[in-house]
C-alpha cells in the first residue's frame, strides 16, 4: 500500500491551492496510514493534524442508519412501521398532483411512509435536481419561507425539533411514497423520530449506543469551545468570482454549544481517527473491539443497494450511478480500480469522504473543509490511489 503516492498526489494539489490541507487515512487489516498535508487555513492557521476535527456533514447520514438500526434491534420501531405512529404530525399528508404545480392540488398518498423509506430516501420528499437543483417550485419555496432547511446546512434552522415537524407536517408530499430517490430530508425527518422512539436528545442516543461503545469522545453535534476554535475555516468556490472563498454561515462559536436542531442529516463533526472506529465497525459485520453492537443482518440492510434502476439513475449527479443501501452510497457495478461492486460509504458537502471495500478489507477516509474536493477530481483521485 503506497501510501507515499497518495502523500505526493494529495501534496501536489495543496501546492496549486485546491484545499489548504487534508488529512487522509486508509487502513488494510491492522495497517493503518495516516497522512497530515498542509495546513487549516489558506492563510496559514495550523498544521494539520490526526487529531483535526472535521464537520462531516452528510458522513452523518450511515453513523444515523447505524443508530436506526440498534433501535429495531431492541424492538423499539420497526422498519415497516408507519412514520405517523411516532411523527402523527405527518398522518394524512398528501402528495403533490405534480411537482411543479400548486400546494393545493393534491392527491391522496397510494401508502404511509415508512422508516425503512426515511434510510432509503423513498420518502417522497427531498431534493429536486431536474430541471435544475431546487427549481422556484412553490413547494420548494414554501418549504424555503419555513425556513426547514432541507438542503445544504448553512445557515441553520432556527426550529426545534417539534416546531420543524410541525412545520414540514404544512406540506404535501413531493412524490408517493416508495417512488423515487430524493435525497437529504428523509434523515432530517429521521432525527426526530429516533429521538422520540428513544425518549431523549438525538445527541444522547448517538453518544450512548454508538460513539462511547466506539471510543469516538469528540464526535457529536457540538464541541467544547477550546476545540471548536480549532475547526478549519470552510472554503467552496464562489461561482460568480471563480475564487474559493470562505464560508462564515456556520462560524466555529456556532458549534461550541448544542444545536437547536441536531440534524441527522449532515450535524456531525469527527476526527479521521473516530470515523476510522465506526466504519471498521460495520466491515466487521457489526462488531467493535470483541462487542457486538450490530447485527451482521442490519450491516447487511444498510450495505445493500435498496434501489430499482430506475430509481438510481433518476438520482443522477449525486448518485452517479451507485444504488442507495440505508443511509449510504452502494456501488452496483465494479468502479475501477476496484474489481467487483459491493463498494459503500459516503461524503460530505464541507470536505470529507469515507468508503469501504470489504472484498480488500479496505476503509479510506479524507477531511479537509473545500467543498470543491468533492467535484474537483481529488476525491476521484484519492479513491483511485487508496487501492494502490
Amino acid at each position: 500500500m503506497q501510501t507515499s503516492k497518495l502523500r505526493q498526489a494529495m501534496a501536489a494539489r495543496v501546492e496549486r491551492g485546491e484545499f489548504p490541507g487534508i488529512v487522509t487515512l486508509v487502513a488494510r487489516g491492522d495497517d493503518v496510514r495516516v497522512e497530515t498535508i498542509g495546513s487549516t487555513a489558506f492563510d496559514g492557521g495550523v498544521p494539520m493534524r490526526r487529531d483535526t476535527v472535521f464537520r462531516i456533514a452528510s458522513m452523518t447520514k450511515p453513523v444515523l442508519a447505524a443508530a436506526t438500526m440498534i433501535l429495531v434491534e431492541d424492538d423499539v420501531i420497526d422498519l415497516e412501521e408507519p412514520i405517523h405512529k411516532l411523527l402523527p404530525e405527518l398522518a394524512g399528508q398528501r402528495v403533490l398532483a405534480r411537482i411543479d404545480g400548486p400546494l393545493e392540488e393534491t392527491v391522496p398518498a397510494r401508502r404511509p411512509v415508512t422508516v425503512e423509506d426515511l434510510l432509503s430516501f423513498r420518502n417522497g420528499f427531498g431534493t429536486i435536481i431536474e430541471p435544475t437543483f431546487d427549481p422556484p417550485f412553490p413547494i420548494v419555496r414554501a418549504a424555503a419561507e419555513l425556513e426547514l432547511v432541507l438542503g445544504p446546512p448553512d445557515p441553520r434552522t432556527p426550529h426545534d425539533p417539534d416546531e420543524w415537524i410541525r412545520r414540514f407536517a404544512t406540506l404535501p408530499l413531493m412524490y408517493q411514497p416508495g417512488e423515487r430517490w430524493q435525497y437529504n430530508a428523509g434523515t432530517l425527518i429521521l432525527g426526530v423520530l429516533l429521538a422520540r422512539a428513544a425518549r431523549q436528545p438525538l445527541g444522547d442516543l448517538l453518544r450512548e449506543r454508538l460513539f462511547e461503545p466506539l471510543g469516538m469522545a469528540e464526535s457529536g453535534f457540538w464541541l467544547p469551545a477550546g476545540r471548536a476554535a480549532e475547526l478549519p475555516p470552510h472554503y467552496m468556490t464562489d461561482p460568480a468570482t471563480g475564487t474559493i472563498t470562505e464560508q462564515l454561515a456556520t462560524p466555529p462559536e456556532v458549534w461550541s454549544s448544542p444545536p437547536v436542531f441536531p440534524s441527522g442529516s449532515g450535524g456531525l463533526v469527527s476526527t479521521v481517527d473516530e470515523f476510522l472506529a465506526f466504519a471498521r465497525m460495520l466491515l466487521r459485520r457489526g462488531v467493535h473491539g470483541g462487542t457486538r453492537l450490530l447485527s451482521e443482518q442490519s450491516v447487511h440492510l444498510m450495505t445493500t443497494n435498496r434501489l430499482t434502476p430506475e430509481q438510481i439513475a433518476s438520482g443522477g449527479m449525486l448518485l452517479s450511478g451507485s444504488g442507495w443501501g440505508l443511509g449510504m452510497g452502494v456501488t452496483v457495478t465494479p468502479k475501477e480500480p476496484a474489481t467487483s461492486p459491493g463498494q459503500y460509504g459516503w461524503s460530505g458537502g464541507y470536505g470529507t469522504a469515507w468508503f469501504n471495500d470489504p472484498h480488500e478489507d479496505l476503509t479510506a477516509i479524507a477531511m479537509t473543509q473545500v467543498s470543491d474536493f468533492l467535484w474537483s477530481g481529488a476525491l476521484d483521485e484519492f479513491r483511485q490511489v487508496a487501492y494502490s
